[in-house]
């Protein structure tokens, strides 16, 4: 079956953060630079990051999440304060950075049947992104990458208290689960285990999945913007990290409604990649610069970087769900935080930002806003000094919102 929906150039309600004012973008990069004329075709459900290779809505690798599928309510103490108290003494390194870095495994039996012209990654500024409907997400799958999303799966899990997930789903109700844009298939996997007589589906643009998983867990590869197939459908949907990867965020909440069994839930969990402070200490960086650039590059492929505050707004106007919550969440961009907590989510953080900044920069810099590869090495040696050094304490905005589909619809 085939888990999609048709794309369109409809944008999603308005409503970010009210906490940190969003710095303007520089409209221009160093040299005049070409704009594309938008995205090519079909992006990723993998994608957490933009169409240009950001994080890819991909979980990772974590053991033990301490994730329980009886039903549940959301931990108060696994949100943020208002405002993050800071340790100054806070410094990082490289080497540490270096040692902190997961490892795992990444073949697939899967994807054996798979055409070859799937599986023939292109390889665009030294990087190889997915082939399937190339020119849609931008999303990059070398080793390191694989290597990251561990550890974004790993950073989102604790970021919302050692959890897989929020919605109070009953574990005797929950009997198929699907994953819109599993990437490496680790919160599928995951969730194979916690429900063993439960049929979980990942989806996904790239075969990228490992070759061993319960015996109740599948991957196929599919475009969730495309039309969704199929009769069957779940007790359970769950998507994340797909910020800047849909250009149809109204079509997507409303088809992930439509395949809900009744009772079901969802769960929408995202970003807003703006980065903030509560200091002012981002003000005159490379860091906001480069964000500027990334924000712009989001706007010109018709993507949207900051959908996370916009989910509650977006699934209460274009589905029927009920019960809905919204769980908002503030993860710092490195170790910087005096709480244990936050410096802890913070460095899971530094670390999977450092470690894909060059890839998704190059895509989304070069290939869309018309920069060089030289241009573009130089603009991040600014901002790698300043995430490492922690001289700006900025942070970012997840989402996390859940709703049920009633037992009855209303005519």
């Amino acid at each position: 079956m085939a888990d999609s929906t048709p794309k369109a150039t409809a944008s999603p309600p308005t409503g970010s953060p009210k906490s940190a004012k969003s710095p303007k973008s520089p409209k221009t990069p160093p040299k005049s630079a070409a704009t594309p004329a938008g995205p090519a075709s079909a992006t990723s459900p993998a994608a957490a990051a933009i169409p240009a290779a950001i994080p890819a809505a991909t979980p990772a690798s974590l053991t033990g999440t301490g994730a329980t599928p009886a039903p549940q309510s959301p931990p108060e103490d696994a949100e943020t304060p208002a405002t993050i108290e800071i340790d100054d003494g806070t410094t990082v390194r490289s080497s540490d950075l270096i040692e902190s870095t997961f490892r795992r495994t990444n073949s697939s039996s899967y994807t054996a049947s798979l055409s070859s012209s799937v599986l023939d990654y292109p390889t665009e500024y030294g990087r190889r992104y997915h082939a399937f409907r190339s020119g849609g997400e931008l999303k990059f799958h070398m080793r390191t990458e694989m290597d990251r999303l561990d550890v974004v799966h790993t950073l989102l899990v604790k970021t919302i208290g050692n959890r897989l997930f929020l919605a109070p789903i009953d574990e005797h109700k929950t009997h198929r689960i699907l994953d819109v844009g599993t990437g490496t298939g680790i919160w599928a996997m995951e969730m194979g285990d916690l429900f063993p007589n439960a049929e979980i589906l990942g989806n996904d643009l790239s075969a990228i999945q490992p070759a061993w998983v319960p015996p109740n867990v599948k991957f196929e590869i599919d475009d969730v913007e495309s039309e969704w197939i199929g009769e069957d459908k779940y007790d359970f949907i769950f998507s994340r990290y797909m910020a800047g990867a849909l250009a149809d965020w109204p079509t997507y909440v409303r088809r992930v409604y439509e395949n809900l069994n009744p009772g079901g839930w969802a769960e929408f969990q995202d970003w807003d990649y703006m980065l903030y402070s509560d200091d002012g200490t981002t003000e005159g960086t490379e860091l906001l610069r480069w964000m500027g650039y990334f924000m712009e590059a989001c706007e010109v492929l018709g993507r949207d970087g900051q959908v996370g505050p916009k989910l509650e707004t977006l699934v209460r106007e274009n589905t029927g769900l009920i019960n809905i919550v919204h769980k908002p969440f503030r993860i710092p961009a490195g170790p910087w935080a005096k709480d244990p907590h936050l410096k802890d989510i913070g460095m899971c953080n530094l670390i999977q930002m450092l470690d894909g900044l060059e890839a998704f920069t190059l895509r989304l810099l070069c290939g869309v806003l018309g920069w060089t590869k030289e241009e573009v090495l130089v603009l991040l040696t600014g901002v790698r000094t300043e995430l490492r050094t922690g001289k700006a304490h900025a942070w970012l905005h997840y989402n996390v919102v859940y709703g049920q589909k009633p037992e009855t619809e209303e005519e």
